[in-house]
């Protein structure tokens, strides 16, 4: 089988590379040259030489082509402009999530199978397999990684059937030190590179700085909003179906400045997120102080002291149809269906027992214990035990 690996530079994909050449299949390397502005990376650097380099000796120490392939254009395009858009609109995007199903496993897909490749290896810690149904039709299912420290199936969450038939990940069934050991084994460049840290696309960044590129800075007031606030005292209304209660459940507060105190300044909401607490500058509080909402149109940031704040807790989310996304078409939920899951709306945040609810106007992801900082943009994935089975954007 001819395999075409996205060699990034990284351990990972150099052991994928090794593995498969390992099976006997014909293995062709492509680097990916992404996007990048030097003027926002922290360091002087341009990490996609540096990476481009240490690829082309992993492909010369195991003997295989290598060939690099600019999609600089197309990163900007879908996923750098994506992203101004979306903090623009007060929203977390997640540019990983994004780039997988955008980048690598559409246009970079579709070079690969242009080169003549049965299928296309990345070195993301997920797996992949195959049954058949009963009308004889083969279906692909999106497993977690074996390594519970690791699991990237959530950035994989917005793949389709398609992509995943033509998709293979050969270290989803081992742990990062087996992979590191493998790298040494064999002498790779890579065996001790440091995990790229920082955005799929650029790397070592400040978000802010990152942003302010487009996104100009604007003086704005920071509200503190307190626990005792009559807001968070309202009885919860009775209601007449279980739409209205996802409704009240997943709905964002809407504070105005009169509910709280000015406590500070910031130089722009869309340069922050729910949830955030870092570079606030707000002092004189016993405990951090976290963002709950954002006002955009006023540019007002309101926070709450306390990561136990309540404000920050919501039992629902909620899911325009437009922005859901079934891996496993034959498991979508049809209106006034629901279906027990596990879910997560971050990386690496344990999965949550929770229930899902589709009806004709939305979907909504009601979670047993209420969740901490659900912010608009995220994305949620649902599992049924190891596999990933759908995902949406949260509205």
């Amino acid at each position: 089988m001819k395999i075409v690996v996205g060699l990034s530079g990284g351990v990972d994909s150099s052991v994928t590379a090794y593995l498969l050449q390992q099976q006997g299949h014909e293995v062709v390397a492509l680097f990916m040259r992404n996007w990048n502005d030097a003027s926002v990376t922290l360091e002087d650097e341009c990490p996609w030489i540096e990476d481009s380099n240490d690829a082309l000796m992993v492909a010369q120490k195991l003997g295989i082509p290598f060939q690099v392939i600019d999609m600089s254009e197309l990163y900007k395009e879908r996923i750098v402009d994506y992203m101004f858009a979306e903090y623009e609109k007060g929203r977390t995007p997640n540019p990983d999530v994004l780039c997988n199903r955008e980048v690598k496993f559409d246009v970079f897909m579709k070079t690969a199978m242009s080169l003549g490749a049965d299928k296309v290896a990345t070195g993301h810690y997920a797996r992949v397999n195959s049954t058949i149904d009963e009308n004889g039709k083969e279906v692909f299912h999106l497993l977690a990684g074996k390594d519970n420290n690791k699991d990237q199936s959530y950035f994989l969450c917005q793949l389709s059937q398609d992509q995943l038939s033509k998709a293979l990940f050969p270290i989803g069934e081992l742990t990062k030190p087996q992979v590191r050991e493998i790298a040494k084994e064999i002498g790779l460049v890579t065996a001790d590179k440091k995990d790229s840290q920082g955005l799929c696309f650029i790397g070592k960044v400040s978000l802010p700085q990152f942003l302010q590129q487009q996104l100009k800075p604007n003086e704005g007031e920071i509200v503190e909003i307190f626990k005792d606030s009559p807001l968070f005292a309202e009885e919860q209304p009775t209601f007449s179906t279980k739409e209205e209660e996802l409704s009240f459940l997943s709905r964002k507060i809407n504070y105005k400045k009169a509910d709280g105190k000015v406590i500070g300044k910031h130089q722009g909401a869309q340069f922050f997120t729910i949830g955030q607490s870092k570079g606030l500058g707000i002092g004189g509080h016993k405990e951090s102080c976290f963002i709950v909402s954002r006002d955009m149109e006023n540019n007002i940031l309101f926070v709450g002291e306390g990561s136990h704040f309540p404000g920050l807790f919501k039992k629902a989310l909620k899911i325009d149809n437009s922005e859901l996304h079934w891996v496993r078409e034959d498991m979508r939920l049809q209106p006034g269906e629901s279906m027990e899951v596990m879910a997560r709306f971050r990386y690496r945040q344990p999965l949550q027992k929770a229930t899902l609810y589709q009806f004709e106007d939305a979907f909504y992801v009601e979670f047993d214990e209420p969740q901490s900082a659900i912010a608009e943009g995220q994305f949620a994935s649902w599992y049924i035990d190891e596999e990933l089975i759908g995902s949406g954007v949260i509205s």
